[in-house]
C-alpha cells in the first residue's frame, strides 16, 4: 500500500530543507505544489495555461485546478509508492478532495508532521537575510554573514534586503500561514494523524524527529 506524508509548516520553519532529506531517506516523491505549478505552466499545460489565466488576471487559481494538477502528478510512476506533499493541502476543502484522490489510488494519508517554531524564530530566520545586488548570493546576519558588513564576499557588490525579506512583511506572510492553515491543523489532529514536531533544534534534530513519526503507526 503507498505510503502518503503531509509535511506542514509555517514559511522560515525549514521545510523545503527537511522534505528534500525525507524524500531521500524514504524514497518517496516530494511534490511541492509551487514546484508543481511552476511546471505546468513553464511547460505549457493545459492545467498550467488555465492556473496561468486566473494569475495573469490577479485571482487566486480555482481548487479544482490544483486538485486537478495534484491528481495527475500522483498518477506518476514515481509516486506509485506514495508521496511526500508539501504545499498542499491548503484548506480543509482541498484535504477532502486529497483524501479522494488518495483514495482511487488505493492509499490515504498516513501522517501529517508539522514543523514549529515561534515568531522570534521564524522573523529572524527570514529577516536576517541579504542579497548582494550583481548575482543574488544570499547572506544572513547570523548563520552566514559577510566577511565585511553590506558586502558580498563573491564579486564584492552591495547586499541589500528584499522587501519581502524585511521583518515587518516577515511578520505578515507567518500571520497569514497561521491564520489561513489553522483548520487545517485542527482538521488532521482531530483525524489523530497530526505529529508537531520542533523546528527550533538542529537540521538533524528536526530530521531525526521526523524520520521517528513517519515510523510510527
Amino acid at each position: 500500500m503507498p505510503t502518503y506524508i503531509v509535511l506542514l509548516g509555517p514559511p522560515g520553519v525549514g521545510k523545503g530543507t527537511q522534505a528534500k532529506i525525507i524524500a531521500e531517506k524514504t524514497g518517496l516523491s516530494h511534490i511541492s505544489s509551487g514546484d508543481l505549478f511552476r511546471e505546468n505552466i513553464k511547460g505549457g499545460t493545459e492545467l498550467g495555461k488555465l492556473a496561468q489565466t486566473y494569475i495573469n488576471k490577479g485571482e487566486l487559481v480555482p481548487d479544482e485546478v490544483t486538485i486537478a494538477m495534484i491528481r495527475s502528478r500522483l498518477s506518476r510512476p514515481d509516486c506509485k509508492g506514495g508521496a511526500l506533499l508539501d504545499g498542499f493541502p491548503r484548506t480543509p476543502a482541498q484535504a477532502d478532495a486529497l483524501a479522494r484522490i488518495l483514495a482511487d489510488f488505493g492509499g490515504k494519508v498516513e501522517h501529517v508532521p508539522c514543523i514549529t517554531a515561534s515568531m522570534t524564530t521564524l522573523v529572524e530566520r527570514l529577516s536576517g537575510r541579504w542579497t548582494c545586488r550583481a548575482q543574488g548570493h544570499i547572506f544572513h546576519q547570523v548563520y552566514s554573514p559577510p566577511k565585511k558588513p553590506s558586502v558580498c564576499d563573491v564579486d564584492g557588490s552591495e547586499l541589500y534586503q528584499r522587501d519581502d525579506d524585511k521583518a515587518e512583511t516577515v511578520k505578515r506572510r507567518i500571520q497569514v500561514y497561521v491564520e489561513q492553515t489553522a483548520p487545517l491543523i485542527a482538521y488532521y489532529r482531530q483525524r489523530g494523524l497530526l505529529a508537531e514536531i520542533d523546528g527550533e533544534r538542529t537540521v538533524e534534530e528536526v530530521t531525526a524527529d521526523l524520520l521517528a513519526v513517519l515510523k510510527h503507526k
